[in-house]
């Protein structure tokens, strides 16, 4: 049985009600787990493409990623994921002490693609042993549902339209 059903949470992924892009976070994180994040990607054979400012380049170790995004007028790094063609995820190093991304409502319709989005967050939340937290554009520190290290499994933290 999948963690969360997708009739049980759709209105979460309504972009006109949870905003297109909802902030997800994992919260404590390091130089080390961005590494383990980046390794993530490779072993798990992601597509992915990494920029800077926008400008497409090799992707480099996270440490190198930190130092360039170090100073306030520096570019901020980004990281294209596709689990699946049709599941974009995008991650910024804005910081180390966190790991942010962003994830496309647009393309999650169906219980097919919620069980990605699911495996995605237990996949890093696993092998970061942290928490990864998904709430509403704008709405950071008010999670709707994300993996729970505790429980080792995704939970619906908000009731769905409430």
């Amino acid at each position: 049985m999948p963690d969360l059903l997708w009739d049980d949470v759709k209105v979460l992924f309504d972009p006109e009600i949870s905003g297109a892009l909802p902030d997800v976070v994992v919260e404590g994180t390091s130089v080390e787990d961005w590494q383990m994040l980046l390794d993530l990607v490779q072993t798990q054979g992601w597509q992915h493409a990494y920029s800077l400012d926008g400008e497409p380049t090799e992707q480099v170790s996270a440490a190198d990623m930190a130092a360039g995004g170090a100073s306030e007028f520096s570019a901020t790094p980004e990281l294209r994921v596709w689990p699946i063609p049709e599941v974009l995820l995008i991650f910024r190093m804005y910081q180390v002490e966190s790991i942010d991304f962003d994830v496309d409502l647009r393309e999650l319709h169906g219980q097919e693609r919620l069980d990605v989005l699911v495996d995605v967050f237990r996949l890093i939340g696993r092998r970061l042993g942290k928490s990864v937290w998904m709430s509403a554009e704008g709405s950071p520190g008010h999670p709707d549902l994300g993996f729970d290290v505790e429980v080792d499994r995704v939970v619906l933290m908000a009731a769905p339209g409430g």
